[in-house]
């Protein structure tokens, strides 16, 4: 069950939610958000890249987007009456050098 921002709905990666049946398919639901490097965080990562360990800012920044765009599916998924999101998957593309977006998508059902 995710409680996202308010919104209560069950969200797997798989097709079918365990102990439920899915009584109406509602279709594909999406969020997404394109987020840009900060130069600043920019300077300090090309800095790690020569000592190496993980990019910390980038790891935040990444992980904020990926809320961020599930919390946009799952309220789609509620504005058409799911209670449910099943199949969720996540994607990423570059969209300018230093902008990326982040996608997640999901079919939107009831489950029963």
């Amino acid at each position: 069950m995710s409680e996202q921002q308010g919104i209560s709905i069950i969200m797997v990666n798989t097709e079918e939610v365990p102990g439920k049946s899915i009584t109406k398919t509602l279709g594909v639901v999406s969020g997404s958000t394109v987020r840009a490097k900060h130069a600043g965080k920019d300077i300090l990562a090309g800095f790690k890249n020569i000592v190496g360990g993980e990019l910390s800012a980038y790891t935040e920044l990444l992980g904020e987007s990926r809320d961020e765009a599930v919390q946009r599916m799952l309220q789609e998924a509620v504005g058409r009456g799911a209670n449910a999101v099943v199949n969720v998957r996540m994607a990423t593309s570059a969209i300018t050098p230093g902008a990326s977006e982040i996608l997640a998508y999901g079919t939107a059902v009831i489950v029963e």
